[in-house]
């Protein structure tokens, strides 16, 4: 079965105004259409550093109890999130895999850890 779709949970969280953490989420798998989109946004025109942000709002289909993940609110993760979000796509957008290296914010230990398949 070809999977599209991955869950993830972020190392910190997105902290919404109101002070709620969201760090459970999915993530599709990037189509021409959302990079030719991506691309054409002024303010990856303007700045191409701001092209990761475009892409993840477009390919996050949920985080936490978000209806819609805005560019906005991927500007507003943490670093280490960002991080994190940047490196989950390029596993499954380039390598076809979920498989990541992953240190526990907690405790430090290291594991690999394996995206589940939505309804898998």
């Amino acid at each position: 079965m070809f999977q599209i779709e991955f869950e993830f949970s972020l190392p910190q969280g997105y902290v919404d105004p109101q002070g709620n953490v969201h760090r459970e989420g999915s993530m599709r798998l990037t189509t021409a259409l959302d990079e030719i989109v991506a691309m054409r946004d002024p303010r990856v025109k303007a700045d191409e550093a701001y092209l990761s942000i475009i892409l993840l709002s477009r390919v996050i289909t949920r985080l936490g109890t978000l209806r819609q993940v805005s560019p906005h609110v991927i500007e507003s993760l943490f670093v280490s999130d960002l991080d994190y979000l940047q490196e989950f796509y390029r596993q499954i957008n380039e390598e076809g895999r979920a498989h990541m290296d992953v240190v526990c914010p907690h405790c430090q230990a290291s594991f690999e850890w394996e995206a589940v398949p939505l309804g898998g």
